[in-house]
Protein backbone atom coordinates (compact mmCIF):
# COMPACT_ATOMS: atom_id res chain seq x y z
CA UNK A 1 0.00 0.00 0.00
CA UNK A 2 2.99 2.19 0.62
CA UNK A 3 4.73 1.46 -3.20
CA UNK A 4 0.75 3.04 -4.66
CA UNK A 5 0.37 5.70 -2.26
CA UNK A 6 4.20 7.11 -3.10
CA UNK A 7 3.24 6.27 -6.46
CA UNK A 8 0.57 8.34 -6.77
CA UNK A 9 1.53 11.01 -4.12
CA UNK A 10 -0.79 10.69 -1.81
CA UNK A 11 -0.27 12.45 1.61
CA UNK A 12 -3.42 11.59 3.12
CA UNK A 13 -6.15 9.08 3.51
CA UNK A 14 -8.98 11.49 1.81
CA UNK A 15 -6.70 11.28 -1.45
CA UNK A 16 -8.19 8.12 -2.14
CA UNK A 17 -11.27 9.04 -2.88
CA UNK A 18 -10.23 10.25 -6.71
CA UNK A 19 -8.03 6.79 -7.14
CA UNK A 20 -11.63 4.93 -5.84
CA UNK A 21 -13.79 7.30 -8.25
CA UNK A 22 -11.83 6.39 -11.16
CA UNK A 23 -11.59 3.08 -10.73
CA UNK A 24 -15.64 2.85 -10.35
CA UNK A 25 -15.78 5.82 -13.44
CA UNK A 26 -13.57 3.17 -15.62
CA UNK A 27 -15.63 0.04 -14.72
CA UNK A 28 -18.67 1.81 -15.49
CA UNK A 29 -17.52 3.21 -18.97
CA UNK A 30 -16.20 -0.03 -19.86
CA UNK A 31 -19.52 -1.51 -18.77
CA UNK A 32 -21.76 0.72 -20.61
CA UNK A 33 -19.59 0.20 -23.93
CA UNK A 34 -19.25 -3.14 -24.02
CA UNK A 35 -23.03 -3.72 -23.52
CA UNK A 36 -23.64 -1.47 -26.12
CA UNK A 37 -21.21 -2.90 -28.55
CA UNK A 38 -22.18 -6.61 -27.68
CA UNK A 39 -25.60 -5.78 -27.59
CA UNK A 40 -25.85 -4.91 -31.45
CA UNK A 41 -24.91 -8.33 -32.16
CA UNK A 42 -26.01 -10.89 -29.52
CA UNK A 43 -29.43 -11.01 -27.53
CA UNK A 44 -29.29 -9.98 -24.05
CA UNK A 45 -30.52 -12.90 -23.06
CA UNK A 46 -28.24 -15.66 -23.75
CA UNK A 47 -25.23 -17.24 -21.69
CA UNK A 48 -23.13 -15.92 -24.37
CA UNK A 49 -23.70 -12.55 -24.06
CA UNK A 50 -23.07 -12.26 -20.13
CA UNK A 51 -19.46 -14.06 -20.51
CA UNK A 52 -19.00 -11.30 -23.44
CA UNK A 53 -20.32 -8.32 -21.44
CA UNK A 54 -17.86 -9.78 -18.38
CA UNK A 55 -14.95 -9.92 -21.28
CA UNK A 56 -15.47 -7.20 -22.71
CA UNK A 57 -15.93 -5.13 -19.57
CA UNK A 58 -12.36 -6.12 -18.23
CA UNK A 59 -10.90 -5.75 -21.53
CA UNK A 60 -12.46 -1.96 -21.88
CA UNK A 61 -11.46 -1.51 -18.48
CA UNK A 62 -7.74 -2.33 -18.92
CA UNK A 63 -7.59 -0.31 -22.01
CA UNK A 64 -9.28 2.93 -20.33
CA UNK A 65 -6.94 2.47 -17.94
CA UNK A 66 -3.58 1.88 -20.17
CA UNK A 67 -4.98 5.19 -22.17
CA UNK A 68 -5.39 7.43 -18.96
CA UNK A 69 -1.79 6.21 -17.62
CA UNK A 70 -0.72 7.27 -20.88
CA UNK A 71 -2.49 10.53 -20.58
CA UNK A 72 -0.93 11.00 -16.82
CA UNK A 73 2.23 11.05 -18.27
CA UNK A 74 2.02 13.64 -21.48
CA UNK A 75 -0.50 16.37 -18.78
CA UNK A 76 1.56 15.64 -15.71
CA UNK A 77 4.18 18.52 -16.30
CA UNK A 78 1.95 20.09 -19.32
CA UNK A 79 -0.85 21.29 -16.73
CA UNK A 80 1.60 21.70 -13.58
CA UNK A 81 -0.14 19.80 -10.93
CA UNK A 82 1.55 18.95 -8.16
CA UNK A 83 0.57 15.39 -7.11
CA UNK A 84 -0.34 12.72 -9.64
CA UNK A 85 -3.97 12.13 -7.90
CA UNK A 86 -4.65 15.33 -8.78
CA UNK A 87 -4.86 14.42 -12.61
CA UNK A 88 -7.82 11.97 -11.33
CA UNK A 89 -9.85 14.41 -9.57
CA UNK A 90 -9.00 16.91 -13.21
CA UNK A 91 -10.32 13.78 -15.02
CA UNK A 92 -13.23 13.75 -13.00
CA UNK A 93 -14.07 16.75 -13.12
CA UNK A 94 -13.78 16.66 -16.63
CA UNK A 95 -16.52 13.95 -17.16
CA UNK A 96 -18.97 14.76 -14.90
CA UNK A 97 -19.18 18.26 -16.60
CA UNK A 98 -19.24 16.74 -19.78
CA UNK A 99 -22.50 14.36 -19.06
CA UNK A 100 -24.06 16.80 -16.86
CA UNK A 101 -23.68 19.68 -19.26
CA UNK A 102 -24.66 17.30 -22.43
CA UNK A 103 -28.09 16.55 -19.51
CA UNK A 104 -28.81 19.87 -18.73
CA UNK A 105 -29.02 20.92 -22.24
CA UNK A 106 -32.11 18.81 -23.48
CA UNK A 107 -34.57 20.10 -20.94
CA UNK A 108 -33.33 23.88 -21.55
CA UNK A 109 -33.66 23.28 -25.26
CA UNK A 110 -37.23 21.94 -24.77
CA UNK A 111 -37.92 24.64 -22.39
CA UNK A 112 -37.26 27.75 -24.89
CA UNK A 113 -39.07 25.88 -27.46
CA UNK A 114 -36.55 23.97 -29.27
CA UNK A 115 -37.29 20.60 -28.27
CA UNK A 116 -36.29 17.82 -31.00
CA UNK A 117 -39.24 16.63 -31.70
CA UNK A 118 -40.43 20.04 -33.06
CA UNK A 119 -37.21 21.22 -34.51
CA UNK A 120 -35.07 20.13 -37.69
CA UNK A 121 -31.57 18.68 -36.87
CA UNK A 122 -29.91 21.59 -38.90
CA UNK A 123 -31.54 23.73 -36.20
CA UNK A 124 -31.77 22.02 -33.45
CA UNK A 125 -27.99 20.83 -33.01
CA UNK A 126 -26.16 23.96 -33.41
CA UNK A 127 -28.49 26.01 -31.26
CA UNK A 128 -27.77 22.70 -28.48
CA UNK A 129 -23.91 23.29 -29.10
CA UNK A 130 -24.01 26.88 -28.46
CA UNK A 131 -26.16 26.46 -25.18
CA UNK A 132 -23.95 23.72 -23.64
CA UNK A 133 -20.76 26.06 -24.22
CA UNK A 134 -21.68 28.55 -21.14
CA UNK A 135 -23.56 25.74 -19.32
CA UNK A 136 -20.22 23.90 -19.57
CA UNK A 137 -17.74 26.64 -18.57
CA UNK A 138 -19.55 27.65 -15.50
CA UNK A 139 -20.35 23.93 -14.17
CA UNK A 140 -16.37 23.48 -15.24
CA UNK A 141 -15.31 25.70 -12.62
CA UNK A 142 -18.18 24.21 -10.09
CA UNK A 143 -17.30 20.59 -10.42
CA UNK A 144 -13.37 21.60 -10.69
CA UNK A 145 -14.06 23.22 -6.88
CA UNK A 146 -16.62 20.31 -6.12
CA UNK A 147 -13.44 18.19 -6.97
CA UNK A 148 -10.96 20.53 -5.20
CA UNK A 149 -9.29 21.79 -8.62
CA UNK A 150 -10.75 25.35 -8.09
CA UNK A 151 -7.56 27.32 -8.92
CA UNK A 152 -6.76 24.77 -12.05
CA UNK A 153 -10.59 25.08 -13.91
CA UNK A 154 -11.06 28.50 -13.39
CA UNK A 155 -7.64 29.25 -15.25
CA UNK A 156 -8.51 26.61 -17.96
CA UNK A 157 -12.13 28.06 -18.22
CA UNK A 158 -10.42 31.13 -18.41
CA UNK A 159 -7.64 30.11 -21.20
CA UNK A 160 -10.70 28.67 -23.54
CA UNK A 161 -13.39 31.39 -23.12
CA UNK A 162 -10.24 33.73 -24.35
CA UNK A 163 -9.13 31.36 -26.85
CA UNK A 164 -12.49 31.70 -28.76
CA UNK A 165 -11.84 35.57 -28.73
CA UNK A 166 -14.42 36.00 -25.77
CA UNK A 167 -11.74 37.20 -23.61
CA UNK A 168 -12.92 40.22 -22.98
CA UNK A 169 -15.64 38.87 -20.58
CA UNK A 170 -12.55 38.35 -18.00
CA UNK A 171 -10.63 42.04 -18.44
CA UNK A 172 -10.94 44.45 -15.81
Amino acid sequence: MEKFKSRWEITKDWQFIHVILGLIATFISAFLLAKAIISKFIEATSTTYLVLLVLGTLLLSYLIIKITLWLFAKLYDRWGVTYRWELIAIFLAFAVTGSTAGRLSNPLMDLIGLGKDVTSGWIYWPVRILLIFPIYQVLLVIFGWLFGQYTFFKAFATKMVSRMGLGFIFSK
